[in-house]
């Protein structure tokens, strides 16, 4: 019997382009993280090009000059293609196939590729291959050629693989289709969102530039198990699991979606829904790479993401993470948080700090009570201890003495109904 041969994805190997609008801006830590993100969809970058220029071209998003320079380095480095840092129109996209006779992407293409992969729920699939639909939509022409010679690769992964062969009415036909499923997600989560708000439970949201640690800070804080990566993107879809603190109150985390340079305004559109969390959360959990240099530049995207989805007037707790790995530990100032703290998700350094922290700023949102229950009525004291923080509690002669924090919303319900009874609010 002869020996069986396992065929395997070539491996793309691809030139990273960029385009330097001025001395000032981060076009080359842009490609460093291009090419993390090329690595996750499973290309290997085999060299980086930048021209300096006053504007993108509009045809061909470099200079003549570099596109001979792109064509001679495809050869040498014998290249797939190429990753352009920028979303490219429809016409650059066509014009650099033509010109350099390569399979050409962009960095959308490559992300919508790597949130292809990672989507598992019926939701992430659904929001995933909507992104995806609106980029291809406008991009027919001209890529079915493409596609076919170069024998798939990056970008004809996922949910919306088969979409390619659509036409543009057929693919109109699929998105409205997308758009009612994903109302109908919304309206789930809304429902979902409406009864949280009823158990009074408080709901933190974990947000934070891709690849920050905030699934490794789930999974240390709760146990939740889920995927946990030094990759961007690792998790896709967003998980909620509950968390008892020190004081024995509840408070359910949720873990969205990492955010990153150059978001496509494709992927926040279909993510709304799920990004939204944050905007419905008691308070925010920024995590925050600490041994990243670039941490400041990481921070001011994910303030103006959160600002882009409306998400303001939020208690806010800075979590530098990964002080572990962090040589050099950076400024670790905030001036948009409330709280900072400093930690380590995998050697749980610091974690006792942080759930102080997330005790003393939902004590802020609580009510202080001191008030004496008559034996008949101990049965509030376990709405106390559910939903608030317990700090004394003594068994006297003549009732519980209770001191302790409780939402505004349950206030009425742990008052004391004897007219004889100490009734005080602090």
């Amino acid at each position: 019997m002869g020996n069986m041969i396992e065929l395997g994805r070539k491996t793309e190997r691809v030139i990273l382009v960029g385009v330097s609008l001025s001395e000032q801006d981060d076009t080359m830590q842009s490609l460093e993280e291009l090419k993390d993100l090329a690595a996750t969809a499973g290309a290997e970058t085999v060299g980086m090009v930048i021209q300096n220029r006053e504007q993108i071209h509009p045809g061909t998003y470099v200079g003549k000059g570099k596109l001979q320079e792109l064509k001679d380095l495809i050869w040498e480095l014998e290249a797939t293609g190429i990753v352009c840092d920028d979303e490219l129109s429809p016409a650059q996209m066509k014009n650099l196939q033509d010109e350099l006779d390569a399979k050409v992407m962009d960095r959308t293409l490559v992300i919508l590729d790597i949130f292809a992969s990672r989507a598992s729920t019926s939701e992430g699939k659904i929001q995933v291959e909507l992104a995806q639909l609106k980029y291809q939509q406008t991009r027919l022409t001209g890529w079915g050629t493409a596609m076919s010679r170069l024998g798939g690769g990056i970008g004809t992964r996922g949910p919306g693989e088969k979409k390619l062969e659509m036409d543009r009415r057929l693919i109109k036909s699929r998105i409205a289709q997308l758009n009612r499923e994903l109302k109908d997600v919304k309206r789930h989560r809304e429902v979902t969102r409406e009864q949280r708000s009823k158990s009074h439970v408080p709901v933190a949201a974990i947000v934070g530039y891709t690849n920050a640690g905030k699934s490794t800070l789930l999974n240390t804080l709760t146990g939740a198990g889920i995927l946990a990566e030094d990759k961007l993107f690792a998790t896709l879809d967003p998980t909620t699991r509950e968390l008892k603190l020190p004081s024995r109150q509840e408070i359910l985390l949720t873990d969205t979606v990492g955010f990153i340079r150059k978001l496509p305004h494709h992927l926040i559109d279909a993510f709304r829904s799920t990004l939204e969390e944050a905007k419905y959360a008691d308070l925010i959990l920024h995590v925050v790479d600490a041994s990243n240099p670039q941490m400041d530049e990481q921070m001011y995207i994910v303030y103006e993401t959160l600002q882009n989805l409306e998400v303001t007037d939020k208690p806010v707790i800075t979590i530098f993470n990964k002080l572990d790995k962090a040589e050099h530990i950076w400024n670790t100032r905030d001036f948009h948080a409330d709280y900072t703290v400093n930690i380590s998700a995998k050697t749980q350094e610091g974690i006792p700090e942080l759930l102080k922290t997330i005790e003393a700023v939902l004590r802020q949102q609580k009510i202080a009570i001191e008030n004496l229950y008559p034996y008949q009525e101990a049965g509030k004291l376990q709405l106390i201890r559910k939903y608030g923080e317990l700090q004394e509690e003594e068994y006297r002669e003549d009732g519980i003495f209770v001191r302790a924090y409780v939402p505004t919303e349950i206030y009425d319900k742990v008052t004391v109904s004897r007219g004889d009874s100490p009734n005080n609010r602090l």
